[in-house]
This record gives C-alpha cells, structure tokens and sequence, in this order.
C-alpha cells in the first residue's frame, strides 16, 4: 500500500493479474480498455444490459447482464473484483452518467469494491481560470446535455464517493479510433492542447492511460485528463 493525499491506495505491479470489470465493455472506449488489459495479461469481464444482442470484442472476455444505473446489478457483478471500469456512453438516455455514478458508489461499497476508474468527459476541463470548455459559446448544442451530465457527474464523484478509490479520467476534446502509441500526456483540470492547439487522442492511447492508472495508481480521489 502506498498513501496518496491522505488515502491509502492499492499499489498493482504490473506482474500482478487483476481481475477488471468493465462496464460498457462493448463500446468505443470499452471496447479498447478490455483489449489493453488483455494484453496486460489481466482478467477481463464485461458487464452489458443485453449479452444476447451483443457479441463480446474478444472470446476470452465473458458478458454478464447488468444494468449500471441500479446499485444492485453493479454490486452483483463488481463482487470480486480488483477494480472496475465504468465506459457506458455519455449520450443522455434514461440510464444518466449522474445515475450511474451514484449506482456505483453505492454498489461497489456493498461488494466490498474500492478501486474504480469513470470514463468522463472533456467537457468540464478549463480552457481559462474558472471557465470550462462547456462554458465557451461556441460549444456545440448538440453536447450541452451530455456536457452537464458529466459535470454533474464529476460532482458526485468529488463529493459522495468517501471511502472509494475513484478516480475520473477525461479525454481529449476530440477521440476517435486511431494507433496505439502508448504515449499522452496529463493534466488535472485544464484542457490538453499541442502546438496547433488541437486537443486529440485515440482510443486506443487512452486506454493505455486507463490502465497505467489502475496498474501505478496516481490520481486517486482525483480527475485527470489526457491528450497529445
């Protein structure tokens, strides 16, 4: 064990095999963080609301029937595991990211599970002191929805998740399939951009920060983001 700003928090090597639940696990990003830990060598189980109606992104990977939003279903499914992954879509539906959240919170605690990675959104990061992405006016319309429930979520995260080690991972402001570098760079709450100030990373490459965080965990209790 290691402590971190007052947390003591599970060191993994990478030699050490975790089993990791994904929620989400057939999606753009789940999709990518089940393959990136099946490379690692770890154990993966997806968590989907209809295995029927989905075929699993690798034959190694099993699919079990859950919903994320309803504590019970992610208590049931998480029980056992080192840590779990939480990739459903951030489009606004009936399931919710602030529904969501608040499922885990409350599921993981009854399965005795602590170690918790939320696939966020970028929207929340700051392009200036004290003002996010989500805030400029040309933001498009067609996100403000989602934007707010990730920022909404990320207040859950922050203040209701005592006890848990969360940690809530923000892409580029743009992500989309590409290679696997197995390079990004970090930042806390303010946006990612390179030279050209674009803000971009694959899939892929965001997957790997997915896990290099739960393998060598460093921002616990914390967001982050991540780009080129």
């Amino acid at each position: 064990m290691v402590a971190r700003s007052g947390h003591a928090v599970t060191l993994y090597s990478k030699s050490r095999i975790m089993k990791i639940v994904v929620f989400g696990a057939t999606g753009n990003v789940g999709q990518r963080v089940t393959a990136e830990a099946l490379r690692r060598g770890h154990e993966v189980v997806g968590v989907v609301r209809d295995p029927d109606a989905v075929q699993s992104p690798d034959k190694r990977v099993g699919l079990v029937k859950g919903d994320a939003t309803k504590a019970d279903d992610v208590a049931r499914t998480a029980r056992g595991a080192d840590a779990v992954v939480s990739a459903i879509s951030p489009r606004p539906n009936a399931r919710g990211l602030p529904a969501n959240s608040r499922a885990l919170i409350n599921g993981l605690r009854d399965a005795g599970v602590k170690r918790v990675l939320y696939v966020g959104g970028a929207s929340s990061l700051e392009v200036a002191p004290g003002k996010a992405l989500a805030d400029m006016p040309d933001f498009p319309e067609i996100y403000r929805e989602e934007a707010r429930e990730g920022r909404e979520a990320l207040a859950i995260w922050r203040n209701e998740a005592k006890g848990l080690e969360w940690t809530y991972l923000s892409p580029a402001a743009e992500i989309a399939s590409g290679n696997r570098t197995g390079k990004y760079r970090t930042t806390g709450d303010k946006l990612l951009v390179d030279d050209k100030g674009k803000s971009f990373i694959t899939f892929e490459d965001y997957a790997v920060a997915v896990l290099d965080e739960l393998e060598r965990p460093q921002y616990v209790a914390k967001r982050f983001g991540v780009a080129y």
